[in-house]
């Protein structure tokens, strides 16, 4: 009998030893998997919907094969007190990464973001466009937003859309953003680099926000050189001060897109204009009305706007395109006429 007491408490020792060894070798198995670096140079993407239990995105992530062990990353997560640290959204993984990086990733809410660039002197119907091909949302959503007159008063824009103020940059969104989120970010930015444009405003310009956007947009359309934008400027100003009509060939083409004119033909890339155009009854045709035209014609860059508010000092009412990008300036329409002769000529 005693020997049968012996021999039961040597067994249950054993098996007792056995099971601790048991779990002191599972959790170093997990020490080990959290310090083993896992994964390919090719992008793994995972979607984490709202009410996701950790087993399953550990099996998301085994199936994706951005881990090795569905089990021992569920585990390690309840170590670490992240087991319900989940943020929903898509996630990108690449490259070789250790268990407890992923853990922090998704706790934090490190989703993939797209990037989106709109570059300078586009139109609305323009960038809508892009926004929806960086997967941002359809353009469709964006425009009739942009266009309504409410939500442009509530991003602080004094105008009836946010036609001129969705700044041109690269912008970076996770996938399918809010709209509202979007745009108000572009004016955001518009706003930021206005004010630094005022910071170095020169003295006697007394542009307002409006104003400003208004006149940087004919800028950032009538040319690319960014040397030339004061200087053009400066025309533009002495037109206004001695109340001359602008006559600028890009508010005529923006007339004519409001217009409905040229359907099929990409007008907004148009270098010239037929003469008869010029006599189309709109706001925007700075041939027919004195000033400046209602509201921007296109999202300028910060160039345009620093030259909107500081022009060069000049004497020039006149300018015309000649050639490589660049415009020939004047004084008076007689030097101006000859300019127009030799640039035309040149074109031949």
């Amino acid at each position: 009998m005693k020997r049968f007491v012996l021999g039961a408490l040597a067994a249950t020792a054993i098996i007792g030893l056995s099971g601790f060894v048991g779990v002191l070798w599972w959790y170093h198995s997990i020490d080990t998997f959290a310090q083993t670096p896992f994964g390919s140079a090719d992008e793994k993407i995972i979607e984490i919907p709202a009410g996701t239990r950790m087993k399953d995105v550990a099996a998301q992530l085994k199936a994706a094969n951005v881990i090795t062990d569905e089990t021992r990353f569920e585990w390690l997560a309840r170590r670490l007190k992240r087991d319900r640290q989940i943020k929903v959204g898509e996630y990108s993984f690449a490259g070789e990464l250790l268990p407890e990086k992923i853990l922090e990733m998704i706790a934090a809410g490190k989703v993939k973001l797209y990037h989106c660039t709109v570059r300078e002197g586009l139109r609305l119907e323009e960038i809508v466009p892009l926004l929806e091909g960086c997967r941002y949302g359809k353009a469709a959503d964006f425009l009739k937003l942009a266009r309504d007159e409410a939500f442009a008063h509530q991003c602080g824009v004094k105008s009836t859309s946010l036609e001129g103020y969705l700044f041109p940059d690269t912008y970076s969104f996770p996938k399918s953003p809010k709209p509202e989120t979007v745009l108000r970010k572009m004016v955001e930015r518009f706003f930021e680099e206005l004010k630094k444009a005022q910071a170095a405003k020169k003295p006697g310009v007394l542009l307002d926000a409006h104003e400003t956007a208004t006149l940087a947009s004919i800028i950032e359309k009538e040319t690319g050189a960014p040397d030339e934008r004061p200087h053009i400027s400066c025309v533009f100003h002495n037109r206004l001060r001695k109340h001359m009509k602008l006559e600028t060939d890009p508010t005529v083409i923006y007339a004519m897109i409001r217009a409905g004119f040229g359907a099929g033909e990409d007008l907004s890339a148009s270098k010239t204009i037929a003469s008869g155009h010029r006599h189309i009854d709109d706001p925007y045709n700075t041939y027919k009305v004195k000033g400046l035209p209602p509201g921007p014609i296109a999202s300028a860059g910060a160039g345009a706007l620093q030259a909107a508010l500081h022009p060069i000092d000049c004497d020039d009412f006149f300018f015309v395109a000649c050639g490589g990008g660049r415009h020939a300036f004047c004084p008076d329409f007689k030097c101006h006429d000859k300019n127009v002769d030799r640039c035309q000529r040149d074109k031949h």
